[in-house]
């Protein structure tokens, strides 16, 4: 079920949130939160929904049971089966088939003859997302930085949240514990602001927005091998504003129906194309994975504590795993490389005193190479990518007029022009106050009514195939 689908705004919210500010007891109200973000996971096919439930009971038991034993062996076992359940789920759904087929081209390569099979799964929707958010408690429980609930209601509701549980933000269980101890006993004006606001926002992003860029940049890497100078910028940075509206305006209806239901989420995007330097851009883009990342993996191998060549290897370490975190592609994989390499070069950089300190090259600089690696990432190859990223350099020659005609029309290159006016000038979404008044209501309404008027067939959010 899309977030921006009729079914989704016209069916199943309006009958959840009557049902969950109706209802008069908290277990009854945790009860039937659970059983909707269930019924809303298994709407796209209910035969994974016990994936999501055994992991869910794998952690609450585990939890529990590290939170009351003494014994430094025995909890560092119950976290080692917490964790290994959780990432046989990932290794089997997400990655047996990468794997082996990466195999037998390797196989393939070095003259020998693999028979290793061919394995077609279904990947989960959400599943990197929510093995995320349940790794996040046991981890956290295991360092006693948070104290496990008893109250298993509350750790399902947490867990299978239906605003985030298919593609974040990646909430962790300090972020809630307290909202799910006391819930919010009614529907305020301000949280109704807030959510209607954020809601309006994100459907007017990812409808009116993203979802207009789609074909422009479909169309661009279509003809990747015929690409010039112009039209391969214009496939780099279209597809970059793409995924921006399109992942930030999934975050604001997130945190929009988190107010709706009177929770407050984190903030998961800060005008990450800002950025002065690319350590900056990790700090403000898909801001949940990027401190998931650091606290549970970076900072354990040893941050930036040991020196230079240690804190290169810990940053190219770390974003290769994030890039596979997003698919099991080698296109994920060199992605998430690149930005390891990036970071890495900074962080020299700055140690030497060698950054430049004009903040508008920075920016400039920090925003090219983005889109430079974001080529990568979109690109359904590493031959697709290089062939478009060589026009970007040049290698393709100038377009001609009839290419620039059918590829970059104008109307796409003045939409690019004023979104990197708007996405390097305007304030985002959280930077904007809300009071509840007239005037702000209609324009959120107009908004979100306009964006709605679009919709025809849903275009699922590009964050979901992660």
């Amino acid at each position: 079920m899309l977030f921006n689908s009729y079914i989704f705004l016209f069916g199943f919210l309006p009958c959840v949130l009557a049902g969950w500010w109706l209802l008069p007891k908290k277990p009854l109200r945790l009860i039937f939160l659970t059983g909707s973000s269930w019924f809303f996971y298994a709407w796209w096919d209910w035969r994974y929904l016990p994936v999501l439930i055994l992991a869910t009971s794998v952690d609450y038991v585990a939890g529990l049971w590290i939170s009351r034993s003494d014994d430094e062996r025995r909890r560092r076992v119950l976290l080692a089966a917490s964790l290994a359940t959780n990432i046989g789920i990932l290794a089997y759904f997400k990655y047996a088939g990468f794997f082996f087929s990466s195999l037998n081209g390797i196989g393939r390569a070095v003259g020998a003859t693999p028979h290793l099979p061919s394995l077609h799964i279904v990947l989960p929707i959400g599943i990197s997302f929510y093995t995320f958010n349940s790794m996040s408690y046991t981890i956290d429980v295991f360092r006693r930085r948070v104290e496990p609930t008893r109250n298993v209601l509350e750790y399902t509701t947490f867990v299978g949240l239906f605003p985030h549980l298919i593609a974040g933000p990646i909430v962790r269980f300090t972020d809630l514990a307290g909202q799910l101890r006391s819930l919010t006993p009614r529907l305020t004006s301000r949280h109704a602001a807030l959510g209607v606001f954020f809601l309006s926002c994100g459907l007017v992003k990812k409808l009116l927005i993203a979802d207009q860029l789609h074909p422009y940049v479909t169309r661009l890497y279509a003809d990747h091998a015929h690409l010039g100078l112009l039209t391969g910028w214009a496939a780099a940075v279209g597809y970059s504003l793409q995924l921006y509206f399109d992942f930030s305006g999934y975050s604001d209806m997130a945190v929009g129906l988190a107010w709706l239901l009177g929770f407050r989420f984190p903030q998961n995007f800060n005008s990450p194309y800002k950025a002065e330097n690319i350590s900056d851009f990790w700090r403000r883009w898909h801001m949940s994975l990027s401190s998931w990342f650091r606290d549970y993996l970076f900072i354990p191998l040893g941050g930036s504590r040991r020196g230079a060549g240690r804190t290169i290897v810990n940053l190219v370490v770390t974003m290769f795993l994030a890039g596979l975190w997003h698919g099991a592609a080698w296109t994920f994989v060199v992605w998430g490389l690149v930005h390891g390499v990036f970071l890495g070069g900074h962080a020299v950089l700055r140690r030497a005193g060698l950054t430049p300190r004009n903040v508008s090259l920075n920016r400039l600089v920090t925003f090219a190479l983005v889109c430079g690696a974001f080529v990568v990432f979109r690109s359904p190859s590493l031959g697709v990518a290089g062939d478009v990223l060589s026009s970007m350099v040049g290698l393709g020659g100038l377009d001609s007029a009839s290419q620039l005609g059918a590829l970059f029309p104008v109307r796409f290159a003045i939409g690019i022009a004023a979104l990197l006016v708007f996405v390097n000038l305007a304030p985002n979404t959280w930077q904007i106050r809300i009071r509840p008044r007239v005037w702000q209501g209609m324009a959120a309404g107009i908004g979100a009514a306009v964006a709605i008027m679009t919709i025809s067939q849903p275009h699922p959010f590009i964050y979901f195939q992660f």
